[in-house]
């Protein structure tokens, strides 16, 4: 077992949120019938035993009677009883092994030895059955970990040599073949490729990718040997990300599974003190008390008030939530955000790289006494020292036409620009605040141009100006449109000009729209809301959106093209870019929220009916377990629904 495996083994239900029930069948794993022959041997003990009283009316006599029933109990409770004496030694006595212990010895007690026996028989198989569920779940967490292959073939000295991921460094050209997967994050080397990205993104639809493009670990090479330029240590790829982030959430609780922990470590003691009081009590109260009677009573109250189905089934829930989401593209770094995801009533948006592709191409470049072709140089050589997609597109357009020179002494002005030093010029380009802050004047037609403006001055002095469109993401529109059918309110924060913002919000129906803003008016106006009482979500992609990100009640960050600091700084990732996941990932908080609840009404429903027939005399030993073991695994099947729900 590898770290990661081991550490997913920590944060799994199985150990942390089943109360050591994994601890019952060590050696169970498998999941397979042989390993679980003593439970099944008493089972077919007490069938029989069953059979012979109630089919053919004989009894053995007494000691036989016992010997059998106690070789049964045995085979079935050897786990149980073994856990309830190693949790009596650290005098802690209020757990559902040491009630079930209780429960099955009190009825041998009394000479009621089927019905001790179906006890433990019963509530071991519904063990039986949690742990298979929850080692599914978890198995559906270890099966990402084979996405990442174990060898790669990487090209040194000319020669193809194949060596483990670990070991491959920046700037070593890969090679992967058709069908295989991507085992590092890096640009294409080779020409072009299609590559299935489901494994990242939840989608299958083949993604081509050119010379120079990104390629992330993960992805599966489709069509023809290509060779990929690696661009991150294996332990910084994108998919060693996603990994760590779905092993580290089930870690973070929700406050309705906080709540169920504390519930429980209260709700265990509540239980045995009744059943004393339902116990002994009586006597006080009727003339011909039966302590036989009352204590088989109590015996009742006790099985049926095991708390496992809320136990078990609560944090199954969740996780079962995390991996819906996850197979959708959607990673949720801890089971909270579902909670908080159901009480948004505000979506607070990015523009660029949220809603609109952001993928630049420049449209215009006009000039002021200076030659066009300098103009682009002089600007290119100052964007290449950045990574906004912006600064991005005046790079490539330039490299169509000119050599790029060097920038020197480049240094970014928050939420302005960029200003430097090339071949001897100082060079500042970015919006219309940068040139103002400088105090260099520009023509005031520039302020009305609606499209997004790289504004340029050389020495000082107005140079001219770049425009740069973008192109709204597809399913925008409807991701809008979306949230407004739930209810939520659409708001979009943006760096751009207010005239571009009133643009795009217009085209998506968007309820308010904000621009100019700088890294701290978004923060300003996401508090600002907050402050009127509205549960908000932000959703950005860039560095300058992590405050924000961070201050939201939840925090998207589009993964795909999103900054390091946004991802890491956000609660929910969205790895494929699309707006309409947003909604996605509301619909799975509500889904897992309502699954849980209705596991939650559904327990204590049931128990409570038949905590009140057992104490009044209607309900048996036999009902009591049927019911107990029943409600469990309805909640646990009603959890574990969740995965297959297609949103």
């Amino acid at each position: 077992m590898n770290d990661e495996e081991r550490k997913i083994d920590q944060h799994t239900p199985s150990s942390k949120q089943h109360h050591d029930h994994s601890a019952l069948q060590p050696e169970h794993a498998d999941g397979n019938w042989r390993a679980h022959w003593p439970l099944l041997g008493a089972l077919f003990i007490l069938t029989l035993m069953l059979v012979l009283e109630y089919g053919f009316g004989w009894v053995p006599a007494f000691p036989f009677n016992l010997a059998i029933y106690l070789i049964a109990f045995a085979l079935s409770g050897y786990n149980v009883i073994g856990m309830a004496w190693r949790k009596a030694k650290h005098l802690d006595f209020f757990n559902e092994f040491f009630l079930m212990s209780v429960a099955t010895i009190g009825a041998f007690s009394i000479g009621s030895y089927s019905e001790g026996v179906a006890v433990m028989v019963f509530y071991s198989i519904g063990e039986w059955f949690q742990d298979a569920a929850v080692d599914r779940a978890k198995r559906s967490i270890k099966a990402l970990l084979d996405i990442r292959p174990e060898e790669v073939t990487v090209i040194r000295n000319g020669q193809q040599t194949t060596v483990n991921p670990r070991e491959v460094q920046v700037d070593e050209i890969i090679e992967v073949k058709a069908g295989e997967k991507v085992a590092l994050d890096g640009e294409m080397y080779s020409d072009t490729a299609s590559f299935n990205t489901a494994a990242l993104t939840g989608e299958s639809k083949p993604d081509t990718k050119r010379k120079g493009e990104k390629v992330l670990a993960g992805m599966i090479n489709l069509d023809r040997v290509s060779q990929i330029q690696v661009k991150a240590l294996f332990k910084d790829s994108k998919l060693s990300r996603i990994l760590e982030m779905v092993q580290d959430a089930t870690a973070r609780k929700s406050q309705t599974q906080l709540f169920i922990s504390r519930f429980a470590r209260i709700y265990t003691p509540i239980v045995f003190a009744l059943a004393l009081l339902v116990c002994f009590a009586p006597y006080y109260f009727t003339e011909d008390y039966s302590f036989h009677q009352w204590f088989y009573r109590a015996l009742v109250f006790l099985v049926i008030s095991c708390p496992c189905a809320l136990v078990v089934s609560i944090p199954l829930g969740y996780f079962g939530g995390i991996g819906l989401a996850s197979r959708n593209g959607i990673l949720f770094k801890g089971s909270n955000f579902l909670d908080i995801l159901t009480s948004i009533d505000m979506v607070i948006m990015d523009k660029t790289g949220t809603l609109t592709k952001g993928v630049f191409k420049v449209q215009e470049v006009v000039t002021a006494d200076i030659d066009q072709q300098d103009l682009i140089s002089l600007t290119a050589a100052i964007e290449n020292n950045s990574t906004h997609p912006i600064a991005k597109a005046i790079v490539k357009y330039a490299e169509r036409n000119i050599k790029i020179l060097k920038a020197e002494n480049v240094e970014e002005v928050a939420g302005h620009g960029l200003k430097g030093t090339v071949d001897g010029k100082v060079v500042l380009a970015g919006n219309t605040k940068l040139l103002r802050k400088d105090s260099i004047s520009y023509p005031a037609s520039v302020d009305e141009l609606v499209d997004t403006v790289v504004v340029v001055a050389v020495n000082h002095e107005y140079a001219g100006y770049l425009t740069i469109a973008d192109e709204i993401k597809e399913d925008a529109v409807t991701a809008i449109r979306e949230m407004h059918d739930l209810g939520i309110q659409t708001v979009m924060l943006s760096g751009d000009k207010q005239a571009v913002v009133n643009k795009v919000a217009q085209m998506l129906s968007i309820d308010k729209a904000f621009g100019g803003l700088l890294p701290e008016g978004k923060v300003q106006h996401v508090q600002q809301f907050k402050d009127t009482g509205k549960r908000i979500a932000f959703v950005g992609d860039g560095v300058n959106d992590a405050p924000v990100v961070a201050l939201a009640d939840a925090g998207i960050a589009m993964g795909g093209l999103g900054s390091d600091a946004t991802i890491e700084t956000a609660d929910i990732v969205i790895q494929n870019d699309q707006p309409s996941r947003i909604v996605t990932a509301i619909k799975a908080g509500k889904i897992t929220k309502q699954v849980v609840w209705q596991n939650i009404v559904l327990a204590m429903t049931v128990k409570v009916i038949v905590l009140i027939l057992g104490a009044g005399g209607v309900a048996n030993l036999w009902e009591a377990v049927i019911a107990d073991v029943g409600v469990a695994l309805l909640a646990i099947l009603n959890a574990v629904r969740i995965q297959q729900i297609k949103l």
